[in-house]
């Protein structure tokens, strides 16, 4: 018989227990009014502004203006790249590939948070291309990393993704089981933050291949991203040593690694790194955690387009899907919420951020400070 001839019969929808049903109800009614209750509605009260402004809405227009002259900077770089030929004046179109790609992963970044599209399913397409054939990062690994894991807990502790041990140790404890060179390492880690960068933007595709191959579950579409990952790791190294040389064309190649690296690193770790860390069992309400683990950079709409809206991390963490035109937008009504319910609201330079994380790095790699010990931490409240 056909499966699709089998005529089945629904079950019945369970009834919910009527003495459980009533004790929930009884349980709102007992916090109304009551700290609890007022805390958990924090957020929903910020939210409601940010509708009633009209933030959230995507920004087409805008969107159509940045594909385009996205566009037009592939063009030119590329006529960079074939028209300079075998010179060493391809180094600095090296640069501007390193920089382009960083600002079309920023794109990428928007689309895998639907600001762009309203069809998830678009989106989700036009991610897959752009991550992965124009950037050479899966776009399914990227999401589980991103958006399930460090949006859902930031800088919480065997959780987050970007605080996990690895080369660096963001956390105290990591760094008191290492021993010998890595523990010598560990507690100098912070004058090594920026070299390593130059290695972050090979340590993305590295992961990435290694997702794909492995079949991560959150990869949809295994052999699209394999094909179209595989264009660009191999083609794009392969057309650079066709129009520069081999030597040049290499040394092309490492150099715009390491600028990729640079810029994204660069631009992501200002936002949590240095901010507080929680243990993994601790339950904070949305608002606070969202808002006590991020920072934000001045700058502006100048340092904006150079972190790709990054830069208004609290604002992203707390309405990712608003487009990232808005952000700047959106930033006086959450920094004067904050100051209402008497929320740390952290904002500093850019240099200022990177002078905590190295400074940050050094004392966690001593293994001398607990993360968890942190005055802001008096602000948290339970869900």
């Amino acid at each position: 018989m056909n499966p699709t001839d089998v005529i089945s019969t629904p079950l019945p929808t369970p009834q919910p227990d009527v003495a459980t049903r009533a004790q929930v109800l009884e349980n709102r009614r007992a916090k109304r009014g009551t700290a609890q209750q007022e805390f958990t509605s924090d957020f929903s009260a910020l939210m409601a502004q940010v509708k009633e402004a009209g933030l959230l809405a995507r920004r087409p227009g805008w969107n159509t203006l940045r594909f385009s002259l996205l566009g037009l900077a592939y063009l030119g770089a590329f006529a960079m790249l074939f028209l300079i030929g075998e010179s060493w004046w391809q180094i600095a179109t090296a640069v501007v590939f390193g920089i382009l790609f960083t600002q079309t992963a920023y794109v990428a970044h928007d689309a895998a948070h639907r600001q762009i599209f309203t069809s998830g399913k678009v989106g989700e397409w036009v991610s897959t291309i752009i991550g992965n054939l124009f950037i050479g990062l899966s776009y399914g690994w990227w999401l589980k990393k991103h958006n399930a894991l460090h949006h859902a807990n930031p800088n919480k502790a065997g959780v987050d993704p970007d605080i996990a041990p690895g080369t660096l140790v963001f956390v105290a404890e990591d760094a008191r089981e290492r021993t010998g060179v890595a523990k010598w390492f560990a507690a100098r880690q912070g004058w090594a933050f920026f070299p390593l960068l130059t290695l972050a933007g090979l340590q993305l595709h590295v992961q990435s291949v290694q997702a794909i191959l492995r079949g991560q579950s959150s990869i949809k579409r295994r052999w699209t991203e394999g094909v179209l990952i595989g264009i660009r790791l191999l083609g794009f190294p392969l057309l650079a040593i066709w129009a520069a040389g081999p030597v040049i064309g290499l040394v092309f190649f490492v150099v715009q690694v390491a600028v990729f690296g640079v810029h994204m690193g660069g631009s992501f770790a200002p936002n949590h790194k240095g901010q507080p860390i929680v243990p993994k069992d601790v339950k904070i309400d949305f608002l606070r955690r969202q808002t006590l683990m991020s920072r934000n950079i001045s700058g502006g709409r100048p340092m904006g387009f150079l972190m790709g809206g990054l830069n208004y991390q609290i604002e992203h963490h707390l309405f990712p899907s608003m487009p990232s035109v808005n952000l700047h937008k959106v930033q006086p009504l959450v920094r004067e919420y904050c100051r209402q319910k008497d929320i740390p609201y952290t904002e500093t330079t850019l240099f200022e951020s990177y002078r905590i994380i190295v400074r940050y790095l050094n004392r966690v790699g001593l293994g001398r400070a607990d993360p968890f010990d942190c005055p802001v931490t008096a602000q948290f409240r339970s869900r």
